[in-house]
């Protein structure tokens, strides 16, 4: 049972870090773009302002900067852009080459495009951090619910029934060891399942 546990709590940590990482590239490329449609619309060539993604953050850098060298030697920006398209921002990634190539197909004015997808990547990222601080609560309580049966099995050994004796003995003690363990990471994993369904993406 402890190992099943401890694999939740490795499963639960690997996911919150998974989903900081992908809420501070959207909030890194949200910046970028919005210091690209600054410039685009004090005058800017997108080849310029494309060059900027220096001053950028990491993340955005890291997306961005195929797309500055492609706009440098003149090849299709668009096609560079789908070339980093990976990870959790893939789709506003795409997104941006989508549009970049919109404006190169029929003249549809870039800043406007990109302002765009920006407004849409900001309202995101804030329903986002609203609906995770919502479920606070909920993800303690699963994370409590999770840890009773440890709880309660410290309990019966502090009290002196030997719960470990019972369930490391006997035909059916390793039965109910296992039983228990399963159905508690399968509960920590739906509840998760639920809580992850509810944030937007």
């Amino acid at each position: 049972m402890r190992s099943g546990v401890a694999w939740s709590a490795r499963r639960r940590v690997a996911a919150r870090r998974a989903a900081e990482r992908a809420g501070s590239t959207a909030a890194e490329l949200a910046d970028a773009l919005a210091r690209i449609t600054d410039e685009l619309r004090t005058g800017a060539h997108p080849a310029a302002a494309l060059a900027g993604h220096v001053h950028d953050g990491p993340l955005a850098r890291v997306l961005l900067e195929p797309a500055a060298v492609a706009a440098r030697i003149g090849e299709p920006v668009p096609e560079a852009l789908r070339r980093t398209a990976r990870g959790p921002a893939r789709r506003d990634v795409e997104r941006v080459a989508a549009a970049w190539e919109l404006a190169d197909t029929h003249g549809a004015p870039l800043a406007d495009l990109l302002t765009g997808l920006l407004d849409d990547i900001r309202w995101r990222i804030a329903h986002g951090a609203r609906v995770r601080a919502q479920l606070a609560g909920p993800r303690a309580t699963a994370s409590v619910l999770t840890g009773l049966p440890l709880a309660g099995i410290g309990l019966g050994q502090l009290m002196g029934i030997a719960p470990l004796t019972v369930l490391r003995t006997g035909l059916h003690g390793p039965a109910l060891l296992l039983t228990g363990a399963v159905l508690t990471v399968a509960g920590a994993a739906w509840a998760d399942r639920i809580l992850r369904a509810a944030v937007p993406t």
